[in-house]
């Protein structure tokens, strides 16, 4: 089941909107830190014969920085942000200009919602690696939680031009979910279905392509995406009142009343839940 209350810190006031499902940011937060950590395993010790001794301290330097990086990244993923910072500040203390440093911190502070940061930060991290795909990527998922669609569209495409990116699929979706938050359902629809071939089962591309096409007024095609959702081990109180709302469009009460025991019986407390007991379909 997808959890929905996975979000690390309380909203800031004057915070932009965030997507509906608190869930989503997090979970995308700990894709993109899998693939970092990746990158932050230390290298092997020892220096090379004949290294210069300001060689050899600054390649000391970087291994203190990575070790440092692997520790703020485990702290992130855990939810101390506090303690995610303190070791990103050593490791940037150790080595200025590395740029996973500040690429790390950057999504430290998209985690506690310092948009102002967050974005100081990727932006220097762009900077010391233009063309980064991962990079690109967090720095366009932070403009899309400012509401800057026409910039976060850009840094994606340009991740996605980048020769075997091997991130596509969760770039894509990520890419979907913000032209469905700007409105641009069409758009939304085609990179959805786009992700949906690389990854079919993953439950948000699914969740989401359901709505964007729902809202077009396909509700026979919405059906199919939202159906494979809710019979999979997936599925969460969002996809049981989309699932609700197709069913009652498409006349198949049987259905929408199966869905509707589900979303009482295990969401009782949720606002879906509320909302179907007002019978507020147009929520």
């Amino acid at each position: 089941m997808v959890r929905e209350d996975v979000s690390m810190v309380s909203p800031r006031a004057g915070a932009p909107k965030r997507f509906a499902a608190p869930w989503l940011c997090a979970l995308l937060l700990v894709l993109v830190l899998a693939g970092l950590q990746g990158c932050a395993h230390p290298p092997a010790g020892g220096s090379a014969a004949g290294e210069s001794p300001a060689a050899a301290d600054a390649a000391d330097a970087r291994k203190r920085a990575q070790i440092r990086l692997e520790l703020a990244a485990n702290y992130l993923q855990l939810g101390k942000t506090d303690v995610a910072l303190e070791e990103v500040g050593q490791a940037l203390a150790a080595d200025p200009g590395n740029a996973d440093a500040y690429h790390l911190r950057g999504l430290v502070y998209m985690a506690q919602q310092d948009w102002a940061h967050a974005e100081e930060s990727l932006r220097r991290a762009q900077e010391l690696k233009p063309n980064d795909p991962d990079i690109l990527h967090n720095y366009g998922w932070l403009r899309c939680q400012r509401e800057e669609y026409a910039q976060a569209d850009a840094l994606f495409q340009r991740a996605l031009a980048t020769p075997r990116y091997p991130s596509r699929a969760k770039t894509l979706m990520s890419q979907g979910l913000c032209q469905e938050r700007a409105g641009q359902l069409r758009q939304a629809q085609e990179t959805l279905l786009h992700a949906y071939e690389f990854d079919a089962g993953n439950p948000i591309v699914g969740l989401h392509l359901a709505s964007v096409i729902f809202a077009q007024g396909d509700a026979s095609r919405a059906r199919f995406y939202i159906r494979r959702v809710n019979n999979g081990q997936f599925s969460d109180a969002r996809s049981l009142w989309l699932g609700i709302k197709i069913e009652r469009a498409l006349r198949d009460a049987q259905a929408a009343e199966q869905l509707a025991e589900q979303l009482h019986k295990r969401y009782p407390e949720s606002k879906e839940a509320l909302a179907l007991e007002r019978g507020a379909f147009d929520e």
